[in-house]
């Protein structure tokens, strides 16, 4: 009757550490009152523990009334005594049903805390730049924004894909389309060279699965969501990817485990239009690949800084000036613990694109989706810790391929990485 639904922060870590809880919380864009939880789950212990009393004392007495003379004055009077105890009992039921749906509601609304490294601030101003690699000033002379090339429209078709299906879903056309089945083989082909074991997922997941990740509440407004059956459309592949092992117990031997995947992804991006999101800035669906790990507690921040290198990597390949920025507690999600971003130099217009985010979730995941291991030391289960980035994400980076990479006779050069999943192509036209 009571059901638990899923966690984020270790329960009795919270109630023991509320102080410390609210003041990282507080560290972070999200409104929550701590101390309404609390309240709410101490009257849901309360009304729990009442109700299995009175249950216990129902069996007990359904148990003596079995052994009384069915006739005797004694069995009528337990009779009605037991029915009062029933009708406590069922009150007591609701009491419980509708706390608990309270305390659940109120318990996702938690977000995780910021790992200590975490730099305090308000706003994407406060990220701190901790790196740039390439030379911005490198890029072509003749770079303009992708959406000013000449024969942009030919190549991505916004207008048709605003026809067919409504802005933000355009069309990929010719050599354009296969440059992007290129970038996605490229990505994968340098995921599993990282040891990551490659996944092909659903695109629709359930409920339980997106709120296990973090998804929901908390974006459900930016969530394609099909209300006959329940599924939402994914925003990335973390959601199916980090939702295989829900549920389940892995040994302590198998970690760390890496995961990589391409899907479509799919964002509402409610709000977000304006003058920055023009071309493939900001798109509604848009190809990724996905990096997952599952990590052991001792070793997920090294494993982060591993997940960051895999995602470079594939930047320096590519020839793109990048910067990393380190995400302060006031921009940072709602399930992370640290995050960093991966930003590319778009020469044309002449600003930063975010291409990946790597982050490590602690347990925040793990709790949610129950997904543990099997310690060797002394067989107890602990959560593993969930990390994940993008390996990486189409559209942005396209742009700045576009953008740095555009000649004097209106070609476009691509990257000699690419070349061999290009067929042998060197130059993009139309």
């Amino acid at each position: 009757m009571y059901k638990f639904h899923g966690t984020m922060l270790d329960l009795k870590f919270l109630r023991k550490n509320s102080d410390f809880v609210k003041t990282g919380v507080a560290k972070k864009k999200f409104k929550v009152d701590i101390d309404a939880f609390l309240n709410i789950d101490g009257e849901r212990r309360k009304a729990i523990f009442e109700y299995e009393q009175l249950r216990a004392k129902q069996k007990q007495a359904s148990d003596k009334m079995a052994q009384m003379d069915k006739s005797s004055t004694e069995f009528s009077s337990s009779i009605g005594a037991l029915k009062q105890l029933s009708a406590r009992i069922k009150e007591l039921e609701l009491r419980v049903s509708e706390l608990n749906f309270a305390w659940n509601e109120a318990y996702l609304a938690i977000p995780n805390i910021p790992h200590a490294s975490v730099p305090i601030g308000k706003s994407d101003k406060d990220n701190v730049e901790l790196m740039i690699s390439g030379d911005m000033d490198s890029v072509s002379p003749c770079a303009v924004p992708h959406y000013d090339i000449p024969w942009f429209s030919q190549a991505i078709d916004f207008s048709r894909g605003a026809k067919v299906s409504g802005a933000g879903f355009p069309f990929y056309i010719g050599s354009m389309s296969r440059l992007v089945r290129a970038l996605v083989a490229f990505f994968l082909d340098e995921a599993r060279s990282n040891d990551y074991t490659e996944f092909s997922t659903p695109i629709l997941v359930n409920e339980v699965s997106a709120t296990a990740t973090g998804q929901l509440p908390d974006k459900e407004s930016q969530m394609y969501h099909d209300a006959q059956d329940n599924l939402y459309c994914i925003p990335t592949a973390e959601v199916p990817v980090t939702n295989f092992f829900r549920g389940e117990i892995l040994s302590e031997d198998d970690l760390p485990i890496y995961r990589c995947a391409y899907t479509p992804c799919f964002r509402r991006e409610a709000g977000s239009w304006g003058k920055d999101v023009r071309g493939l800035n900001r798109l509604h669906q848009f190809d990724k690949v996905e990096l997952v790990k599952w990590c052991h507690p001792d070793r997920s921040f090294e494993e982060l800084e591993k997940l960051r290198a895999d995602a470079e990597g594939i930047l320096k390949k590519l020839e793109l000036p990048y910067r990393v920025l380190l995400i302060c507690t006031g921009d940072i999600g709602f399930a992370h613990a640290k995050q960093y971003d991966l930003e590319v130099w778009a020469g044309g217009q002449k600003r930063w694109l975010e291409v990946s985010s790597c982050s490590n979730f602690t347990d925040f995941q793990a709790r949610r989706g129950d997904i543990k291991f099997k310690k060797k030391s002394d067989g107890k289960t602990q959560h593993v810790h969930t990390l994940n980035g993008s390996g990486l994400a189409i559209p942005r980076v396209l742009a700045a391929i576009l953008e740095n990479n555009l000649q004097s006779d209106g070609k476009v050069k691509l990257p000699e990485i690419l070349i061999p999943y290009m067929g042998g192509v060197a130059y993009l036209e139309c």
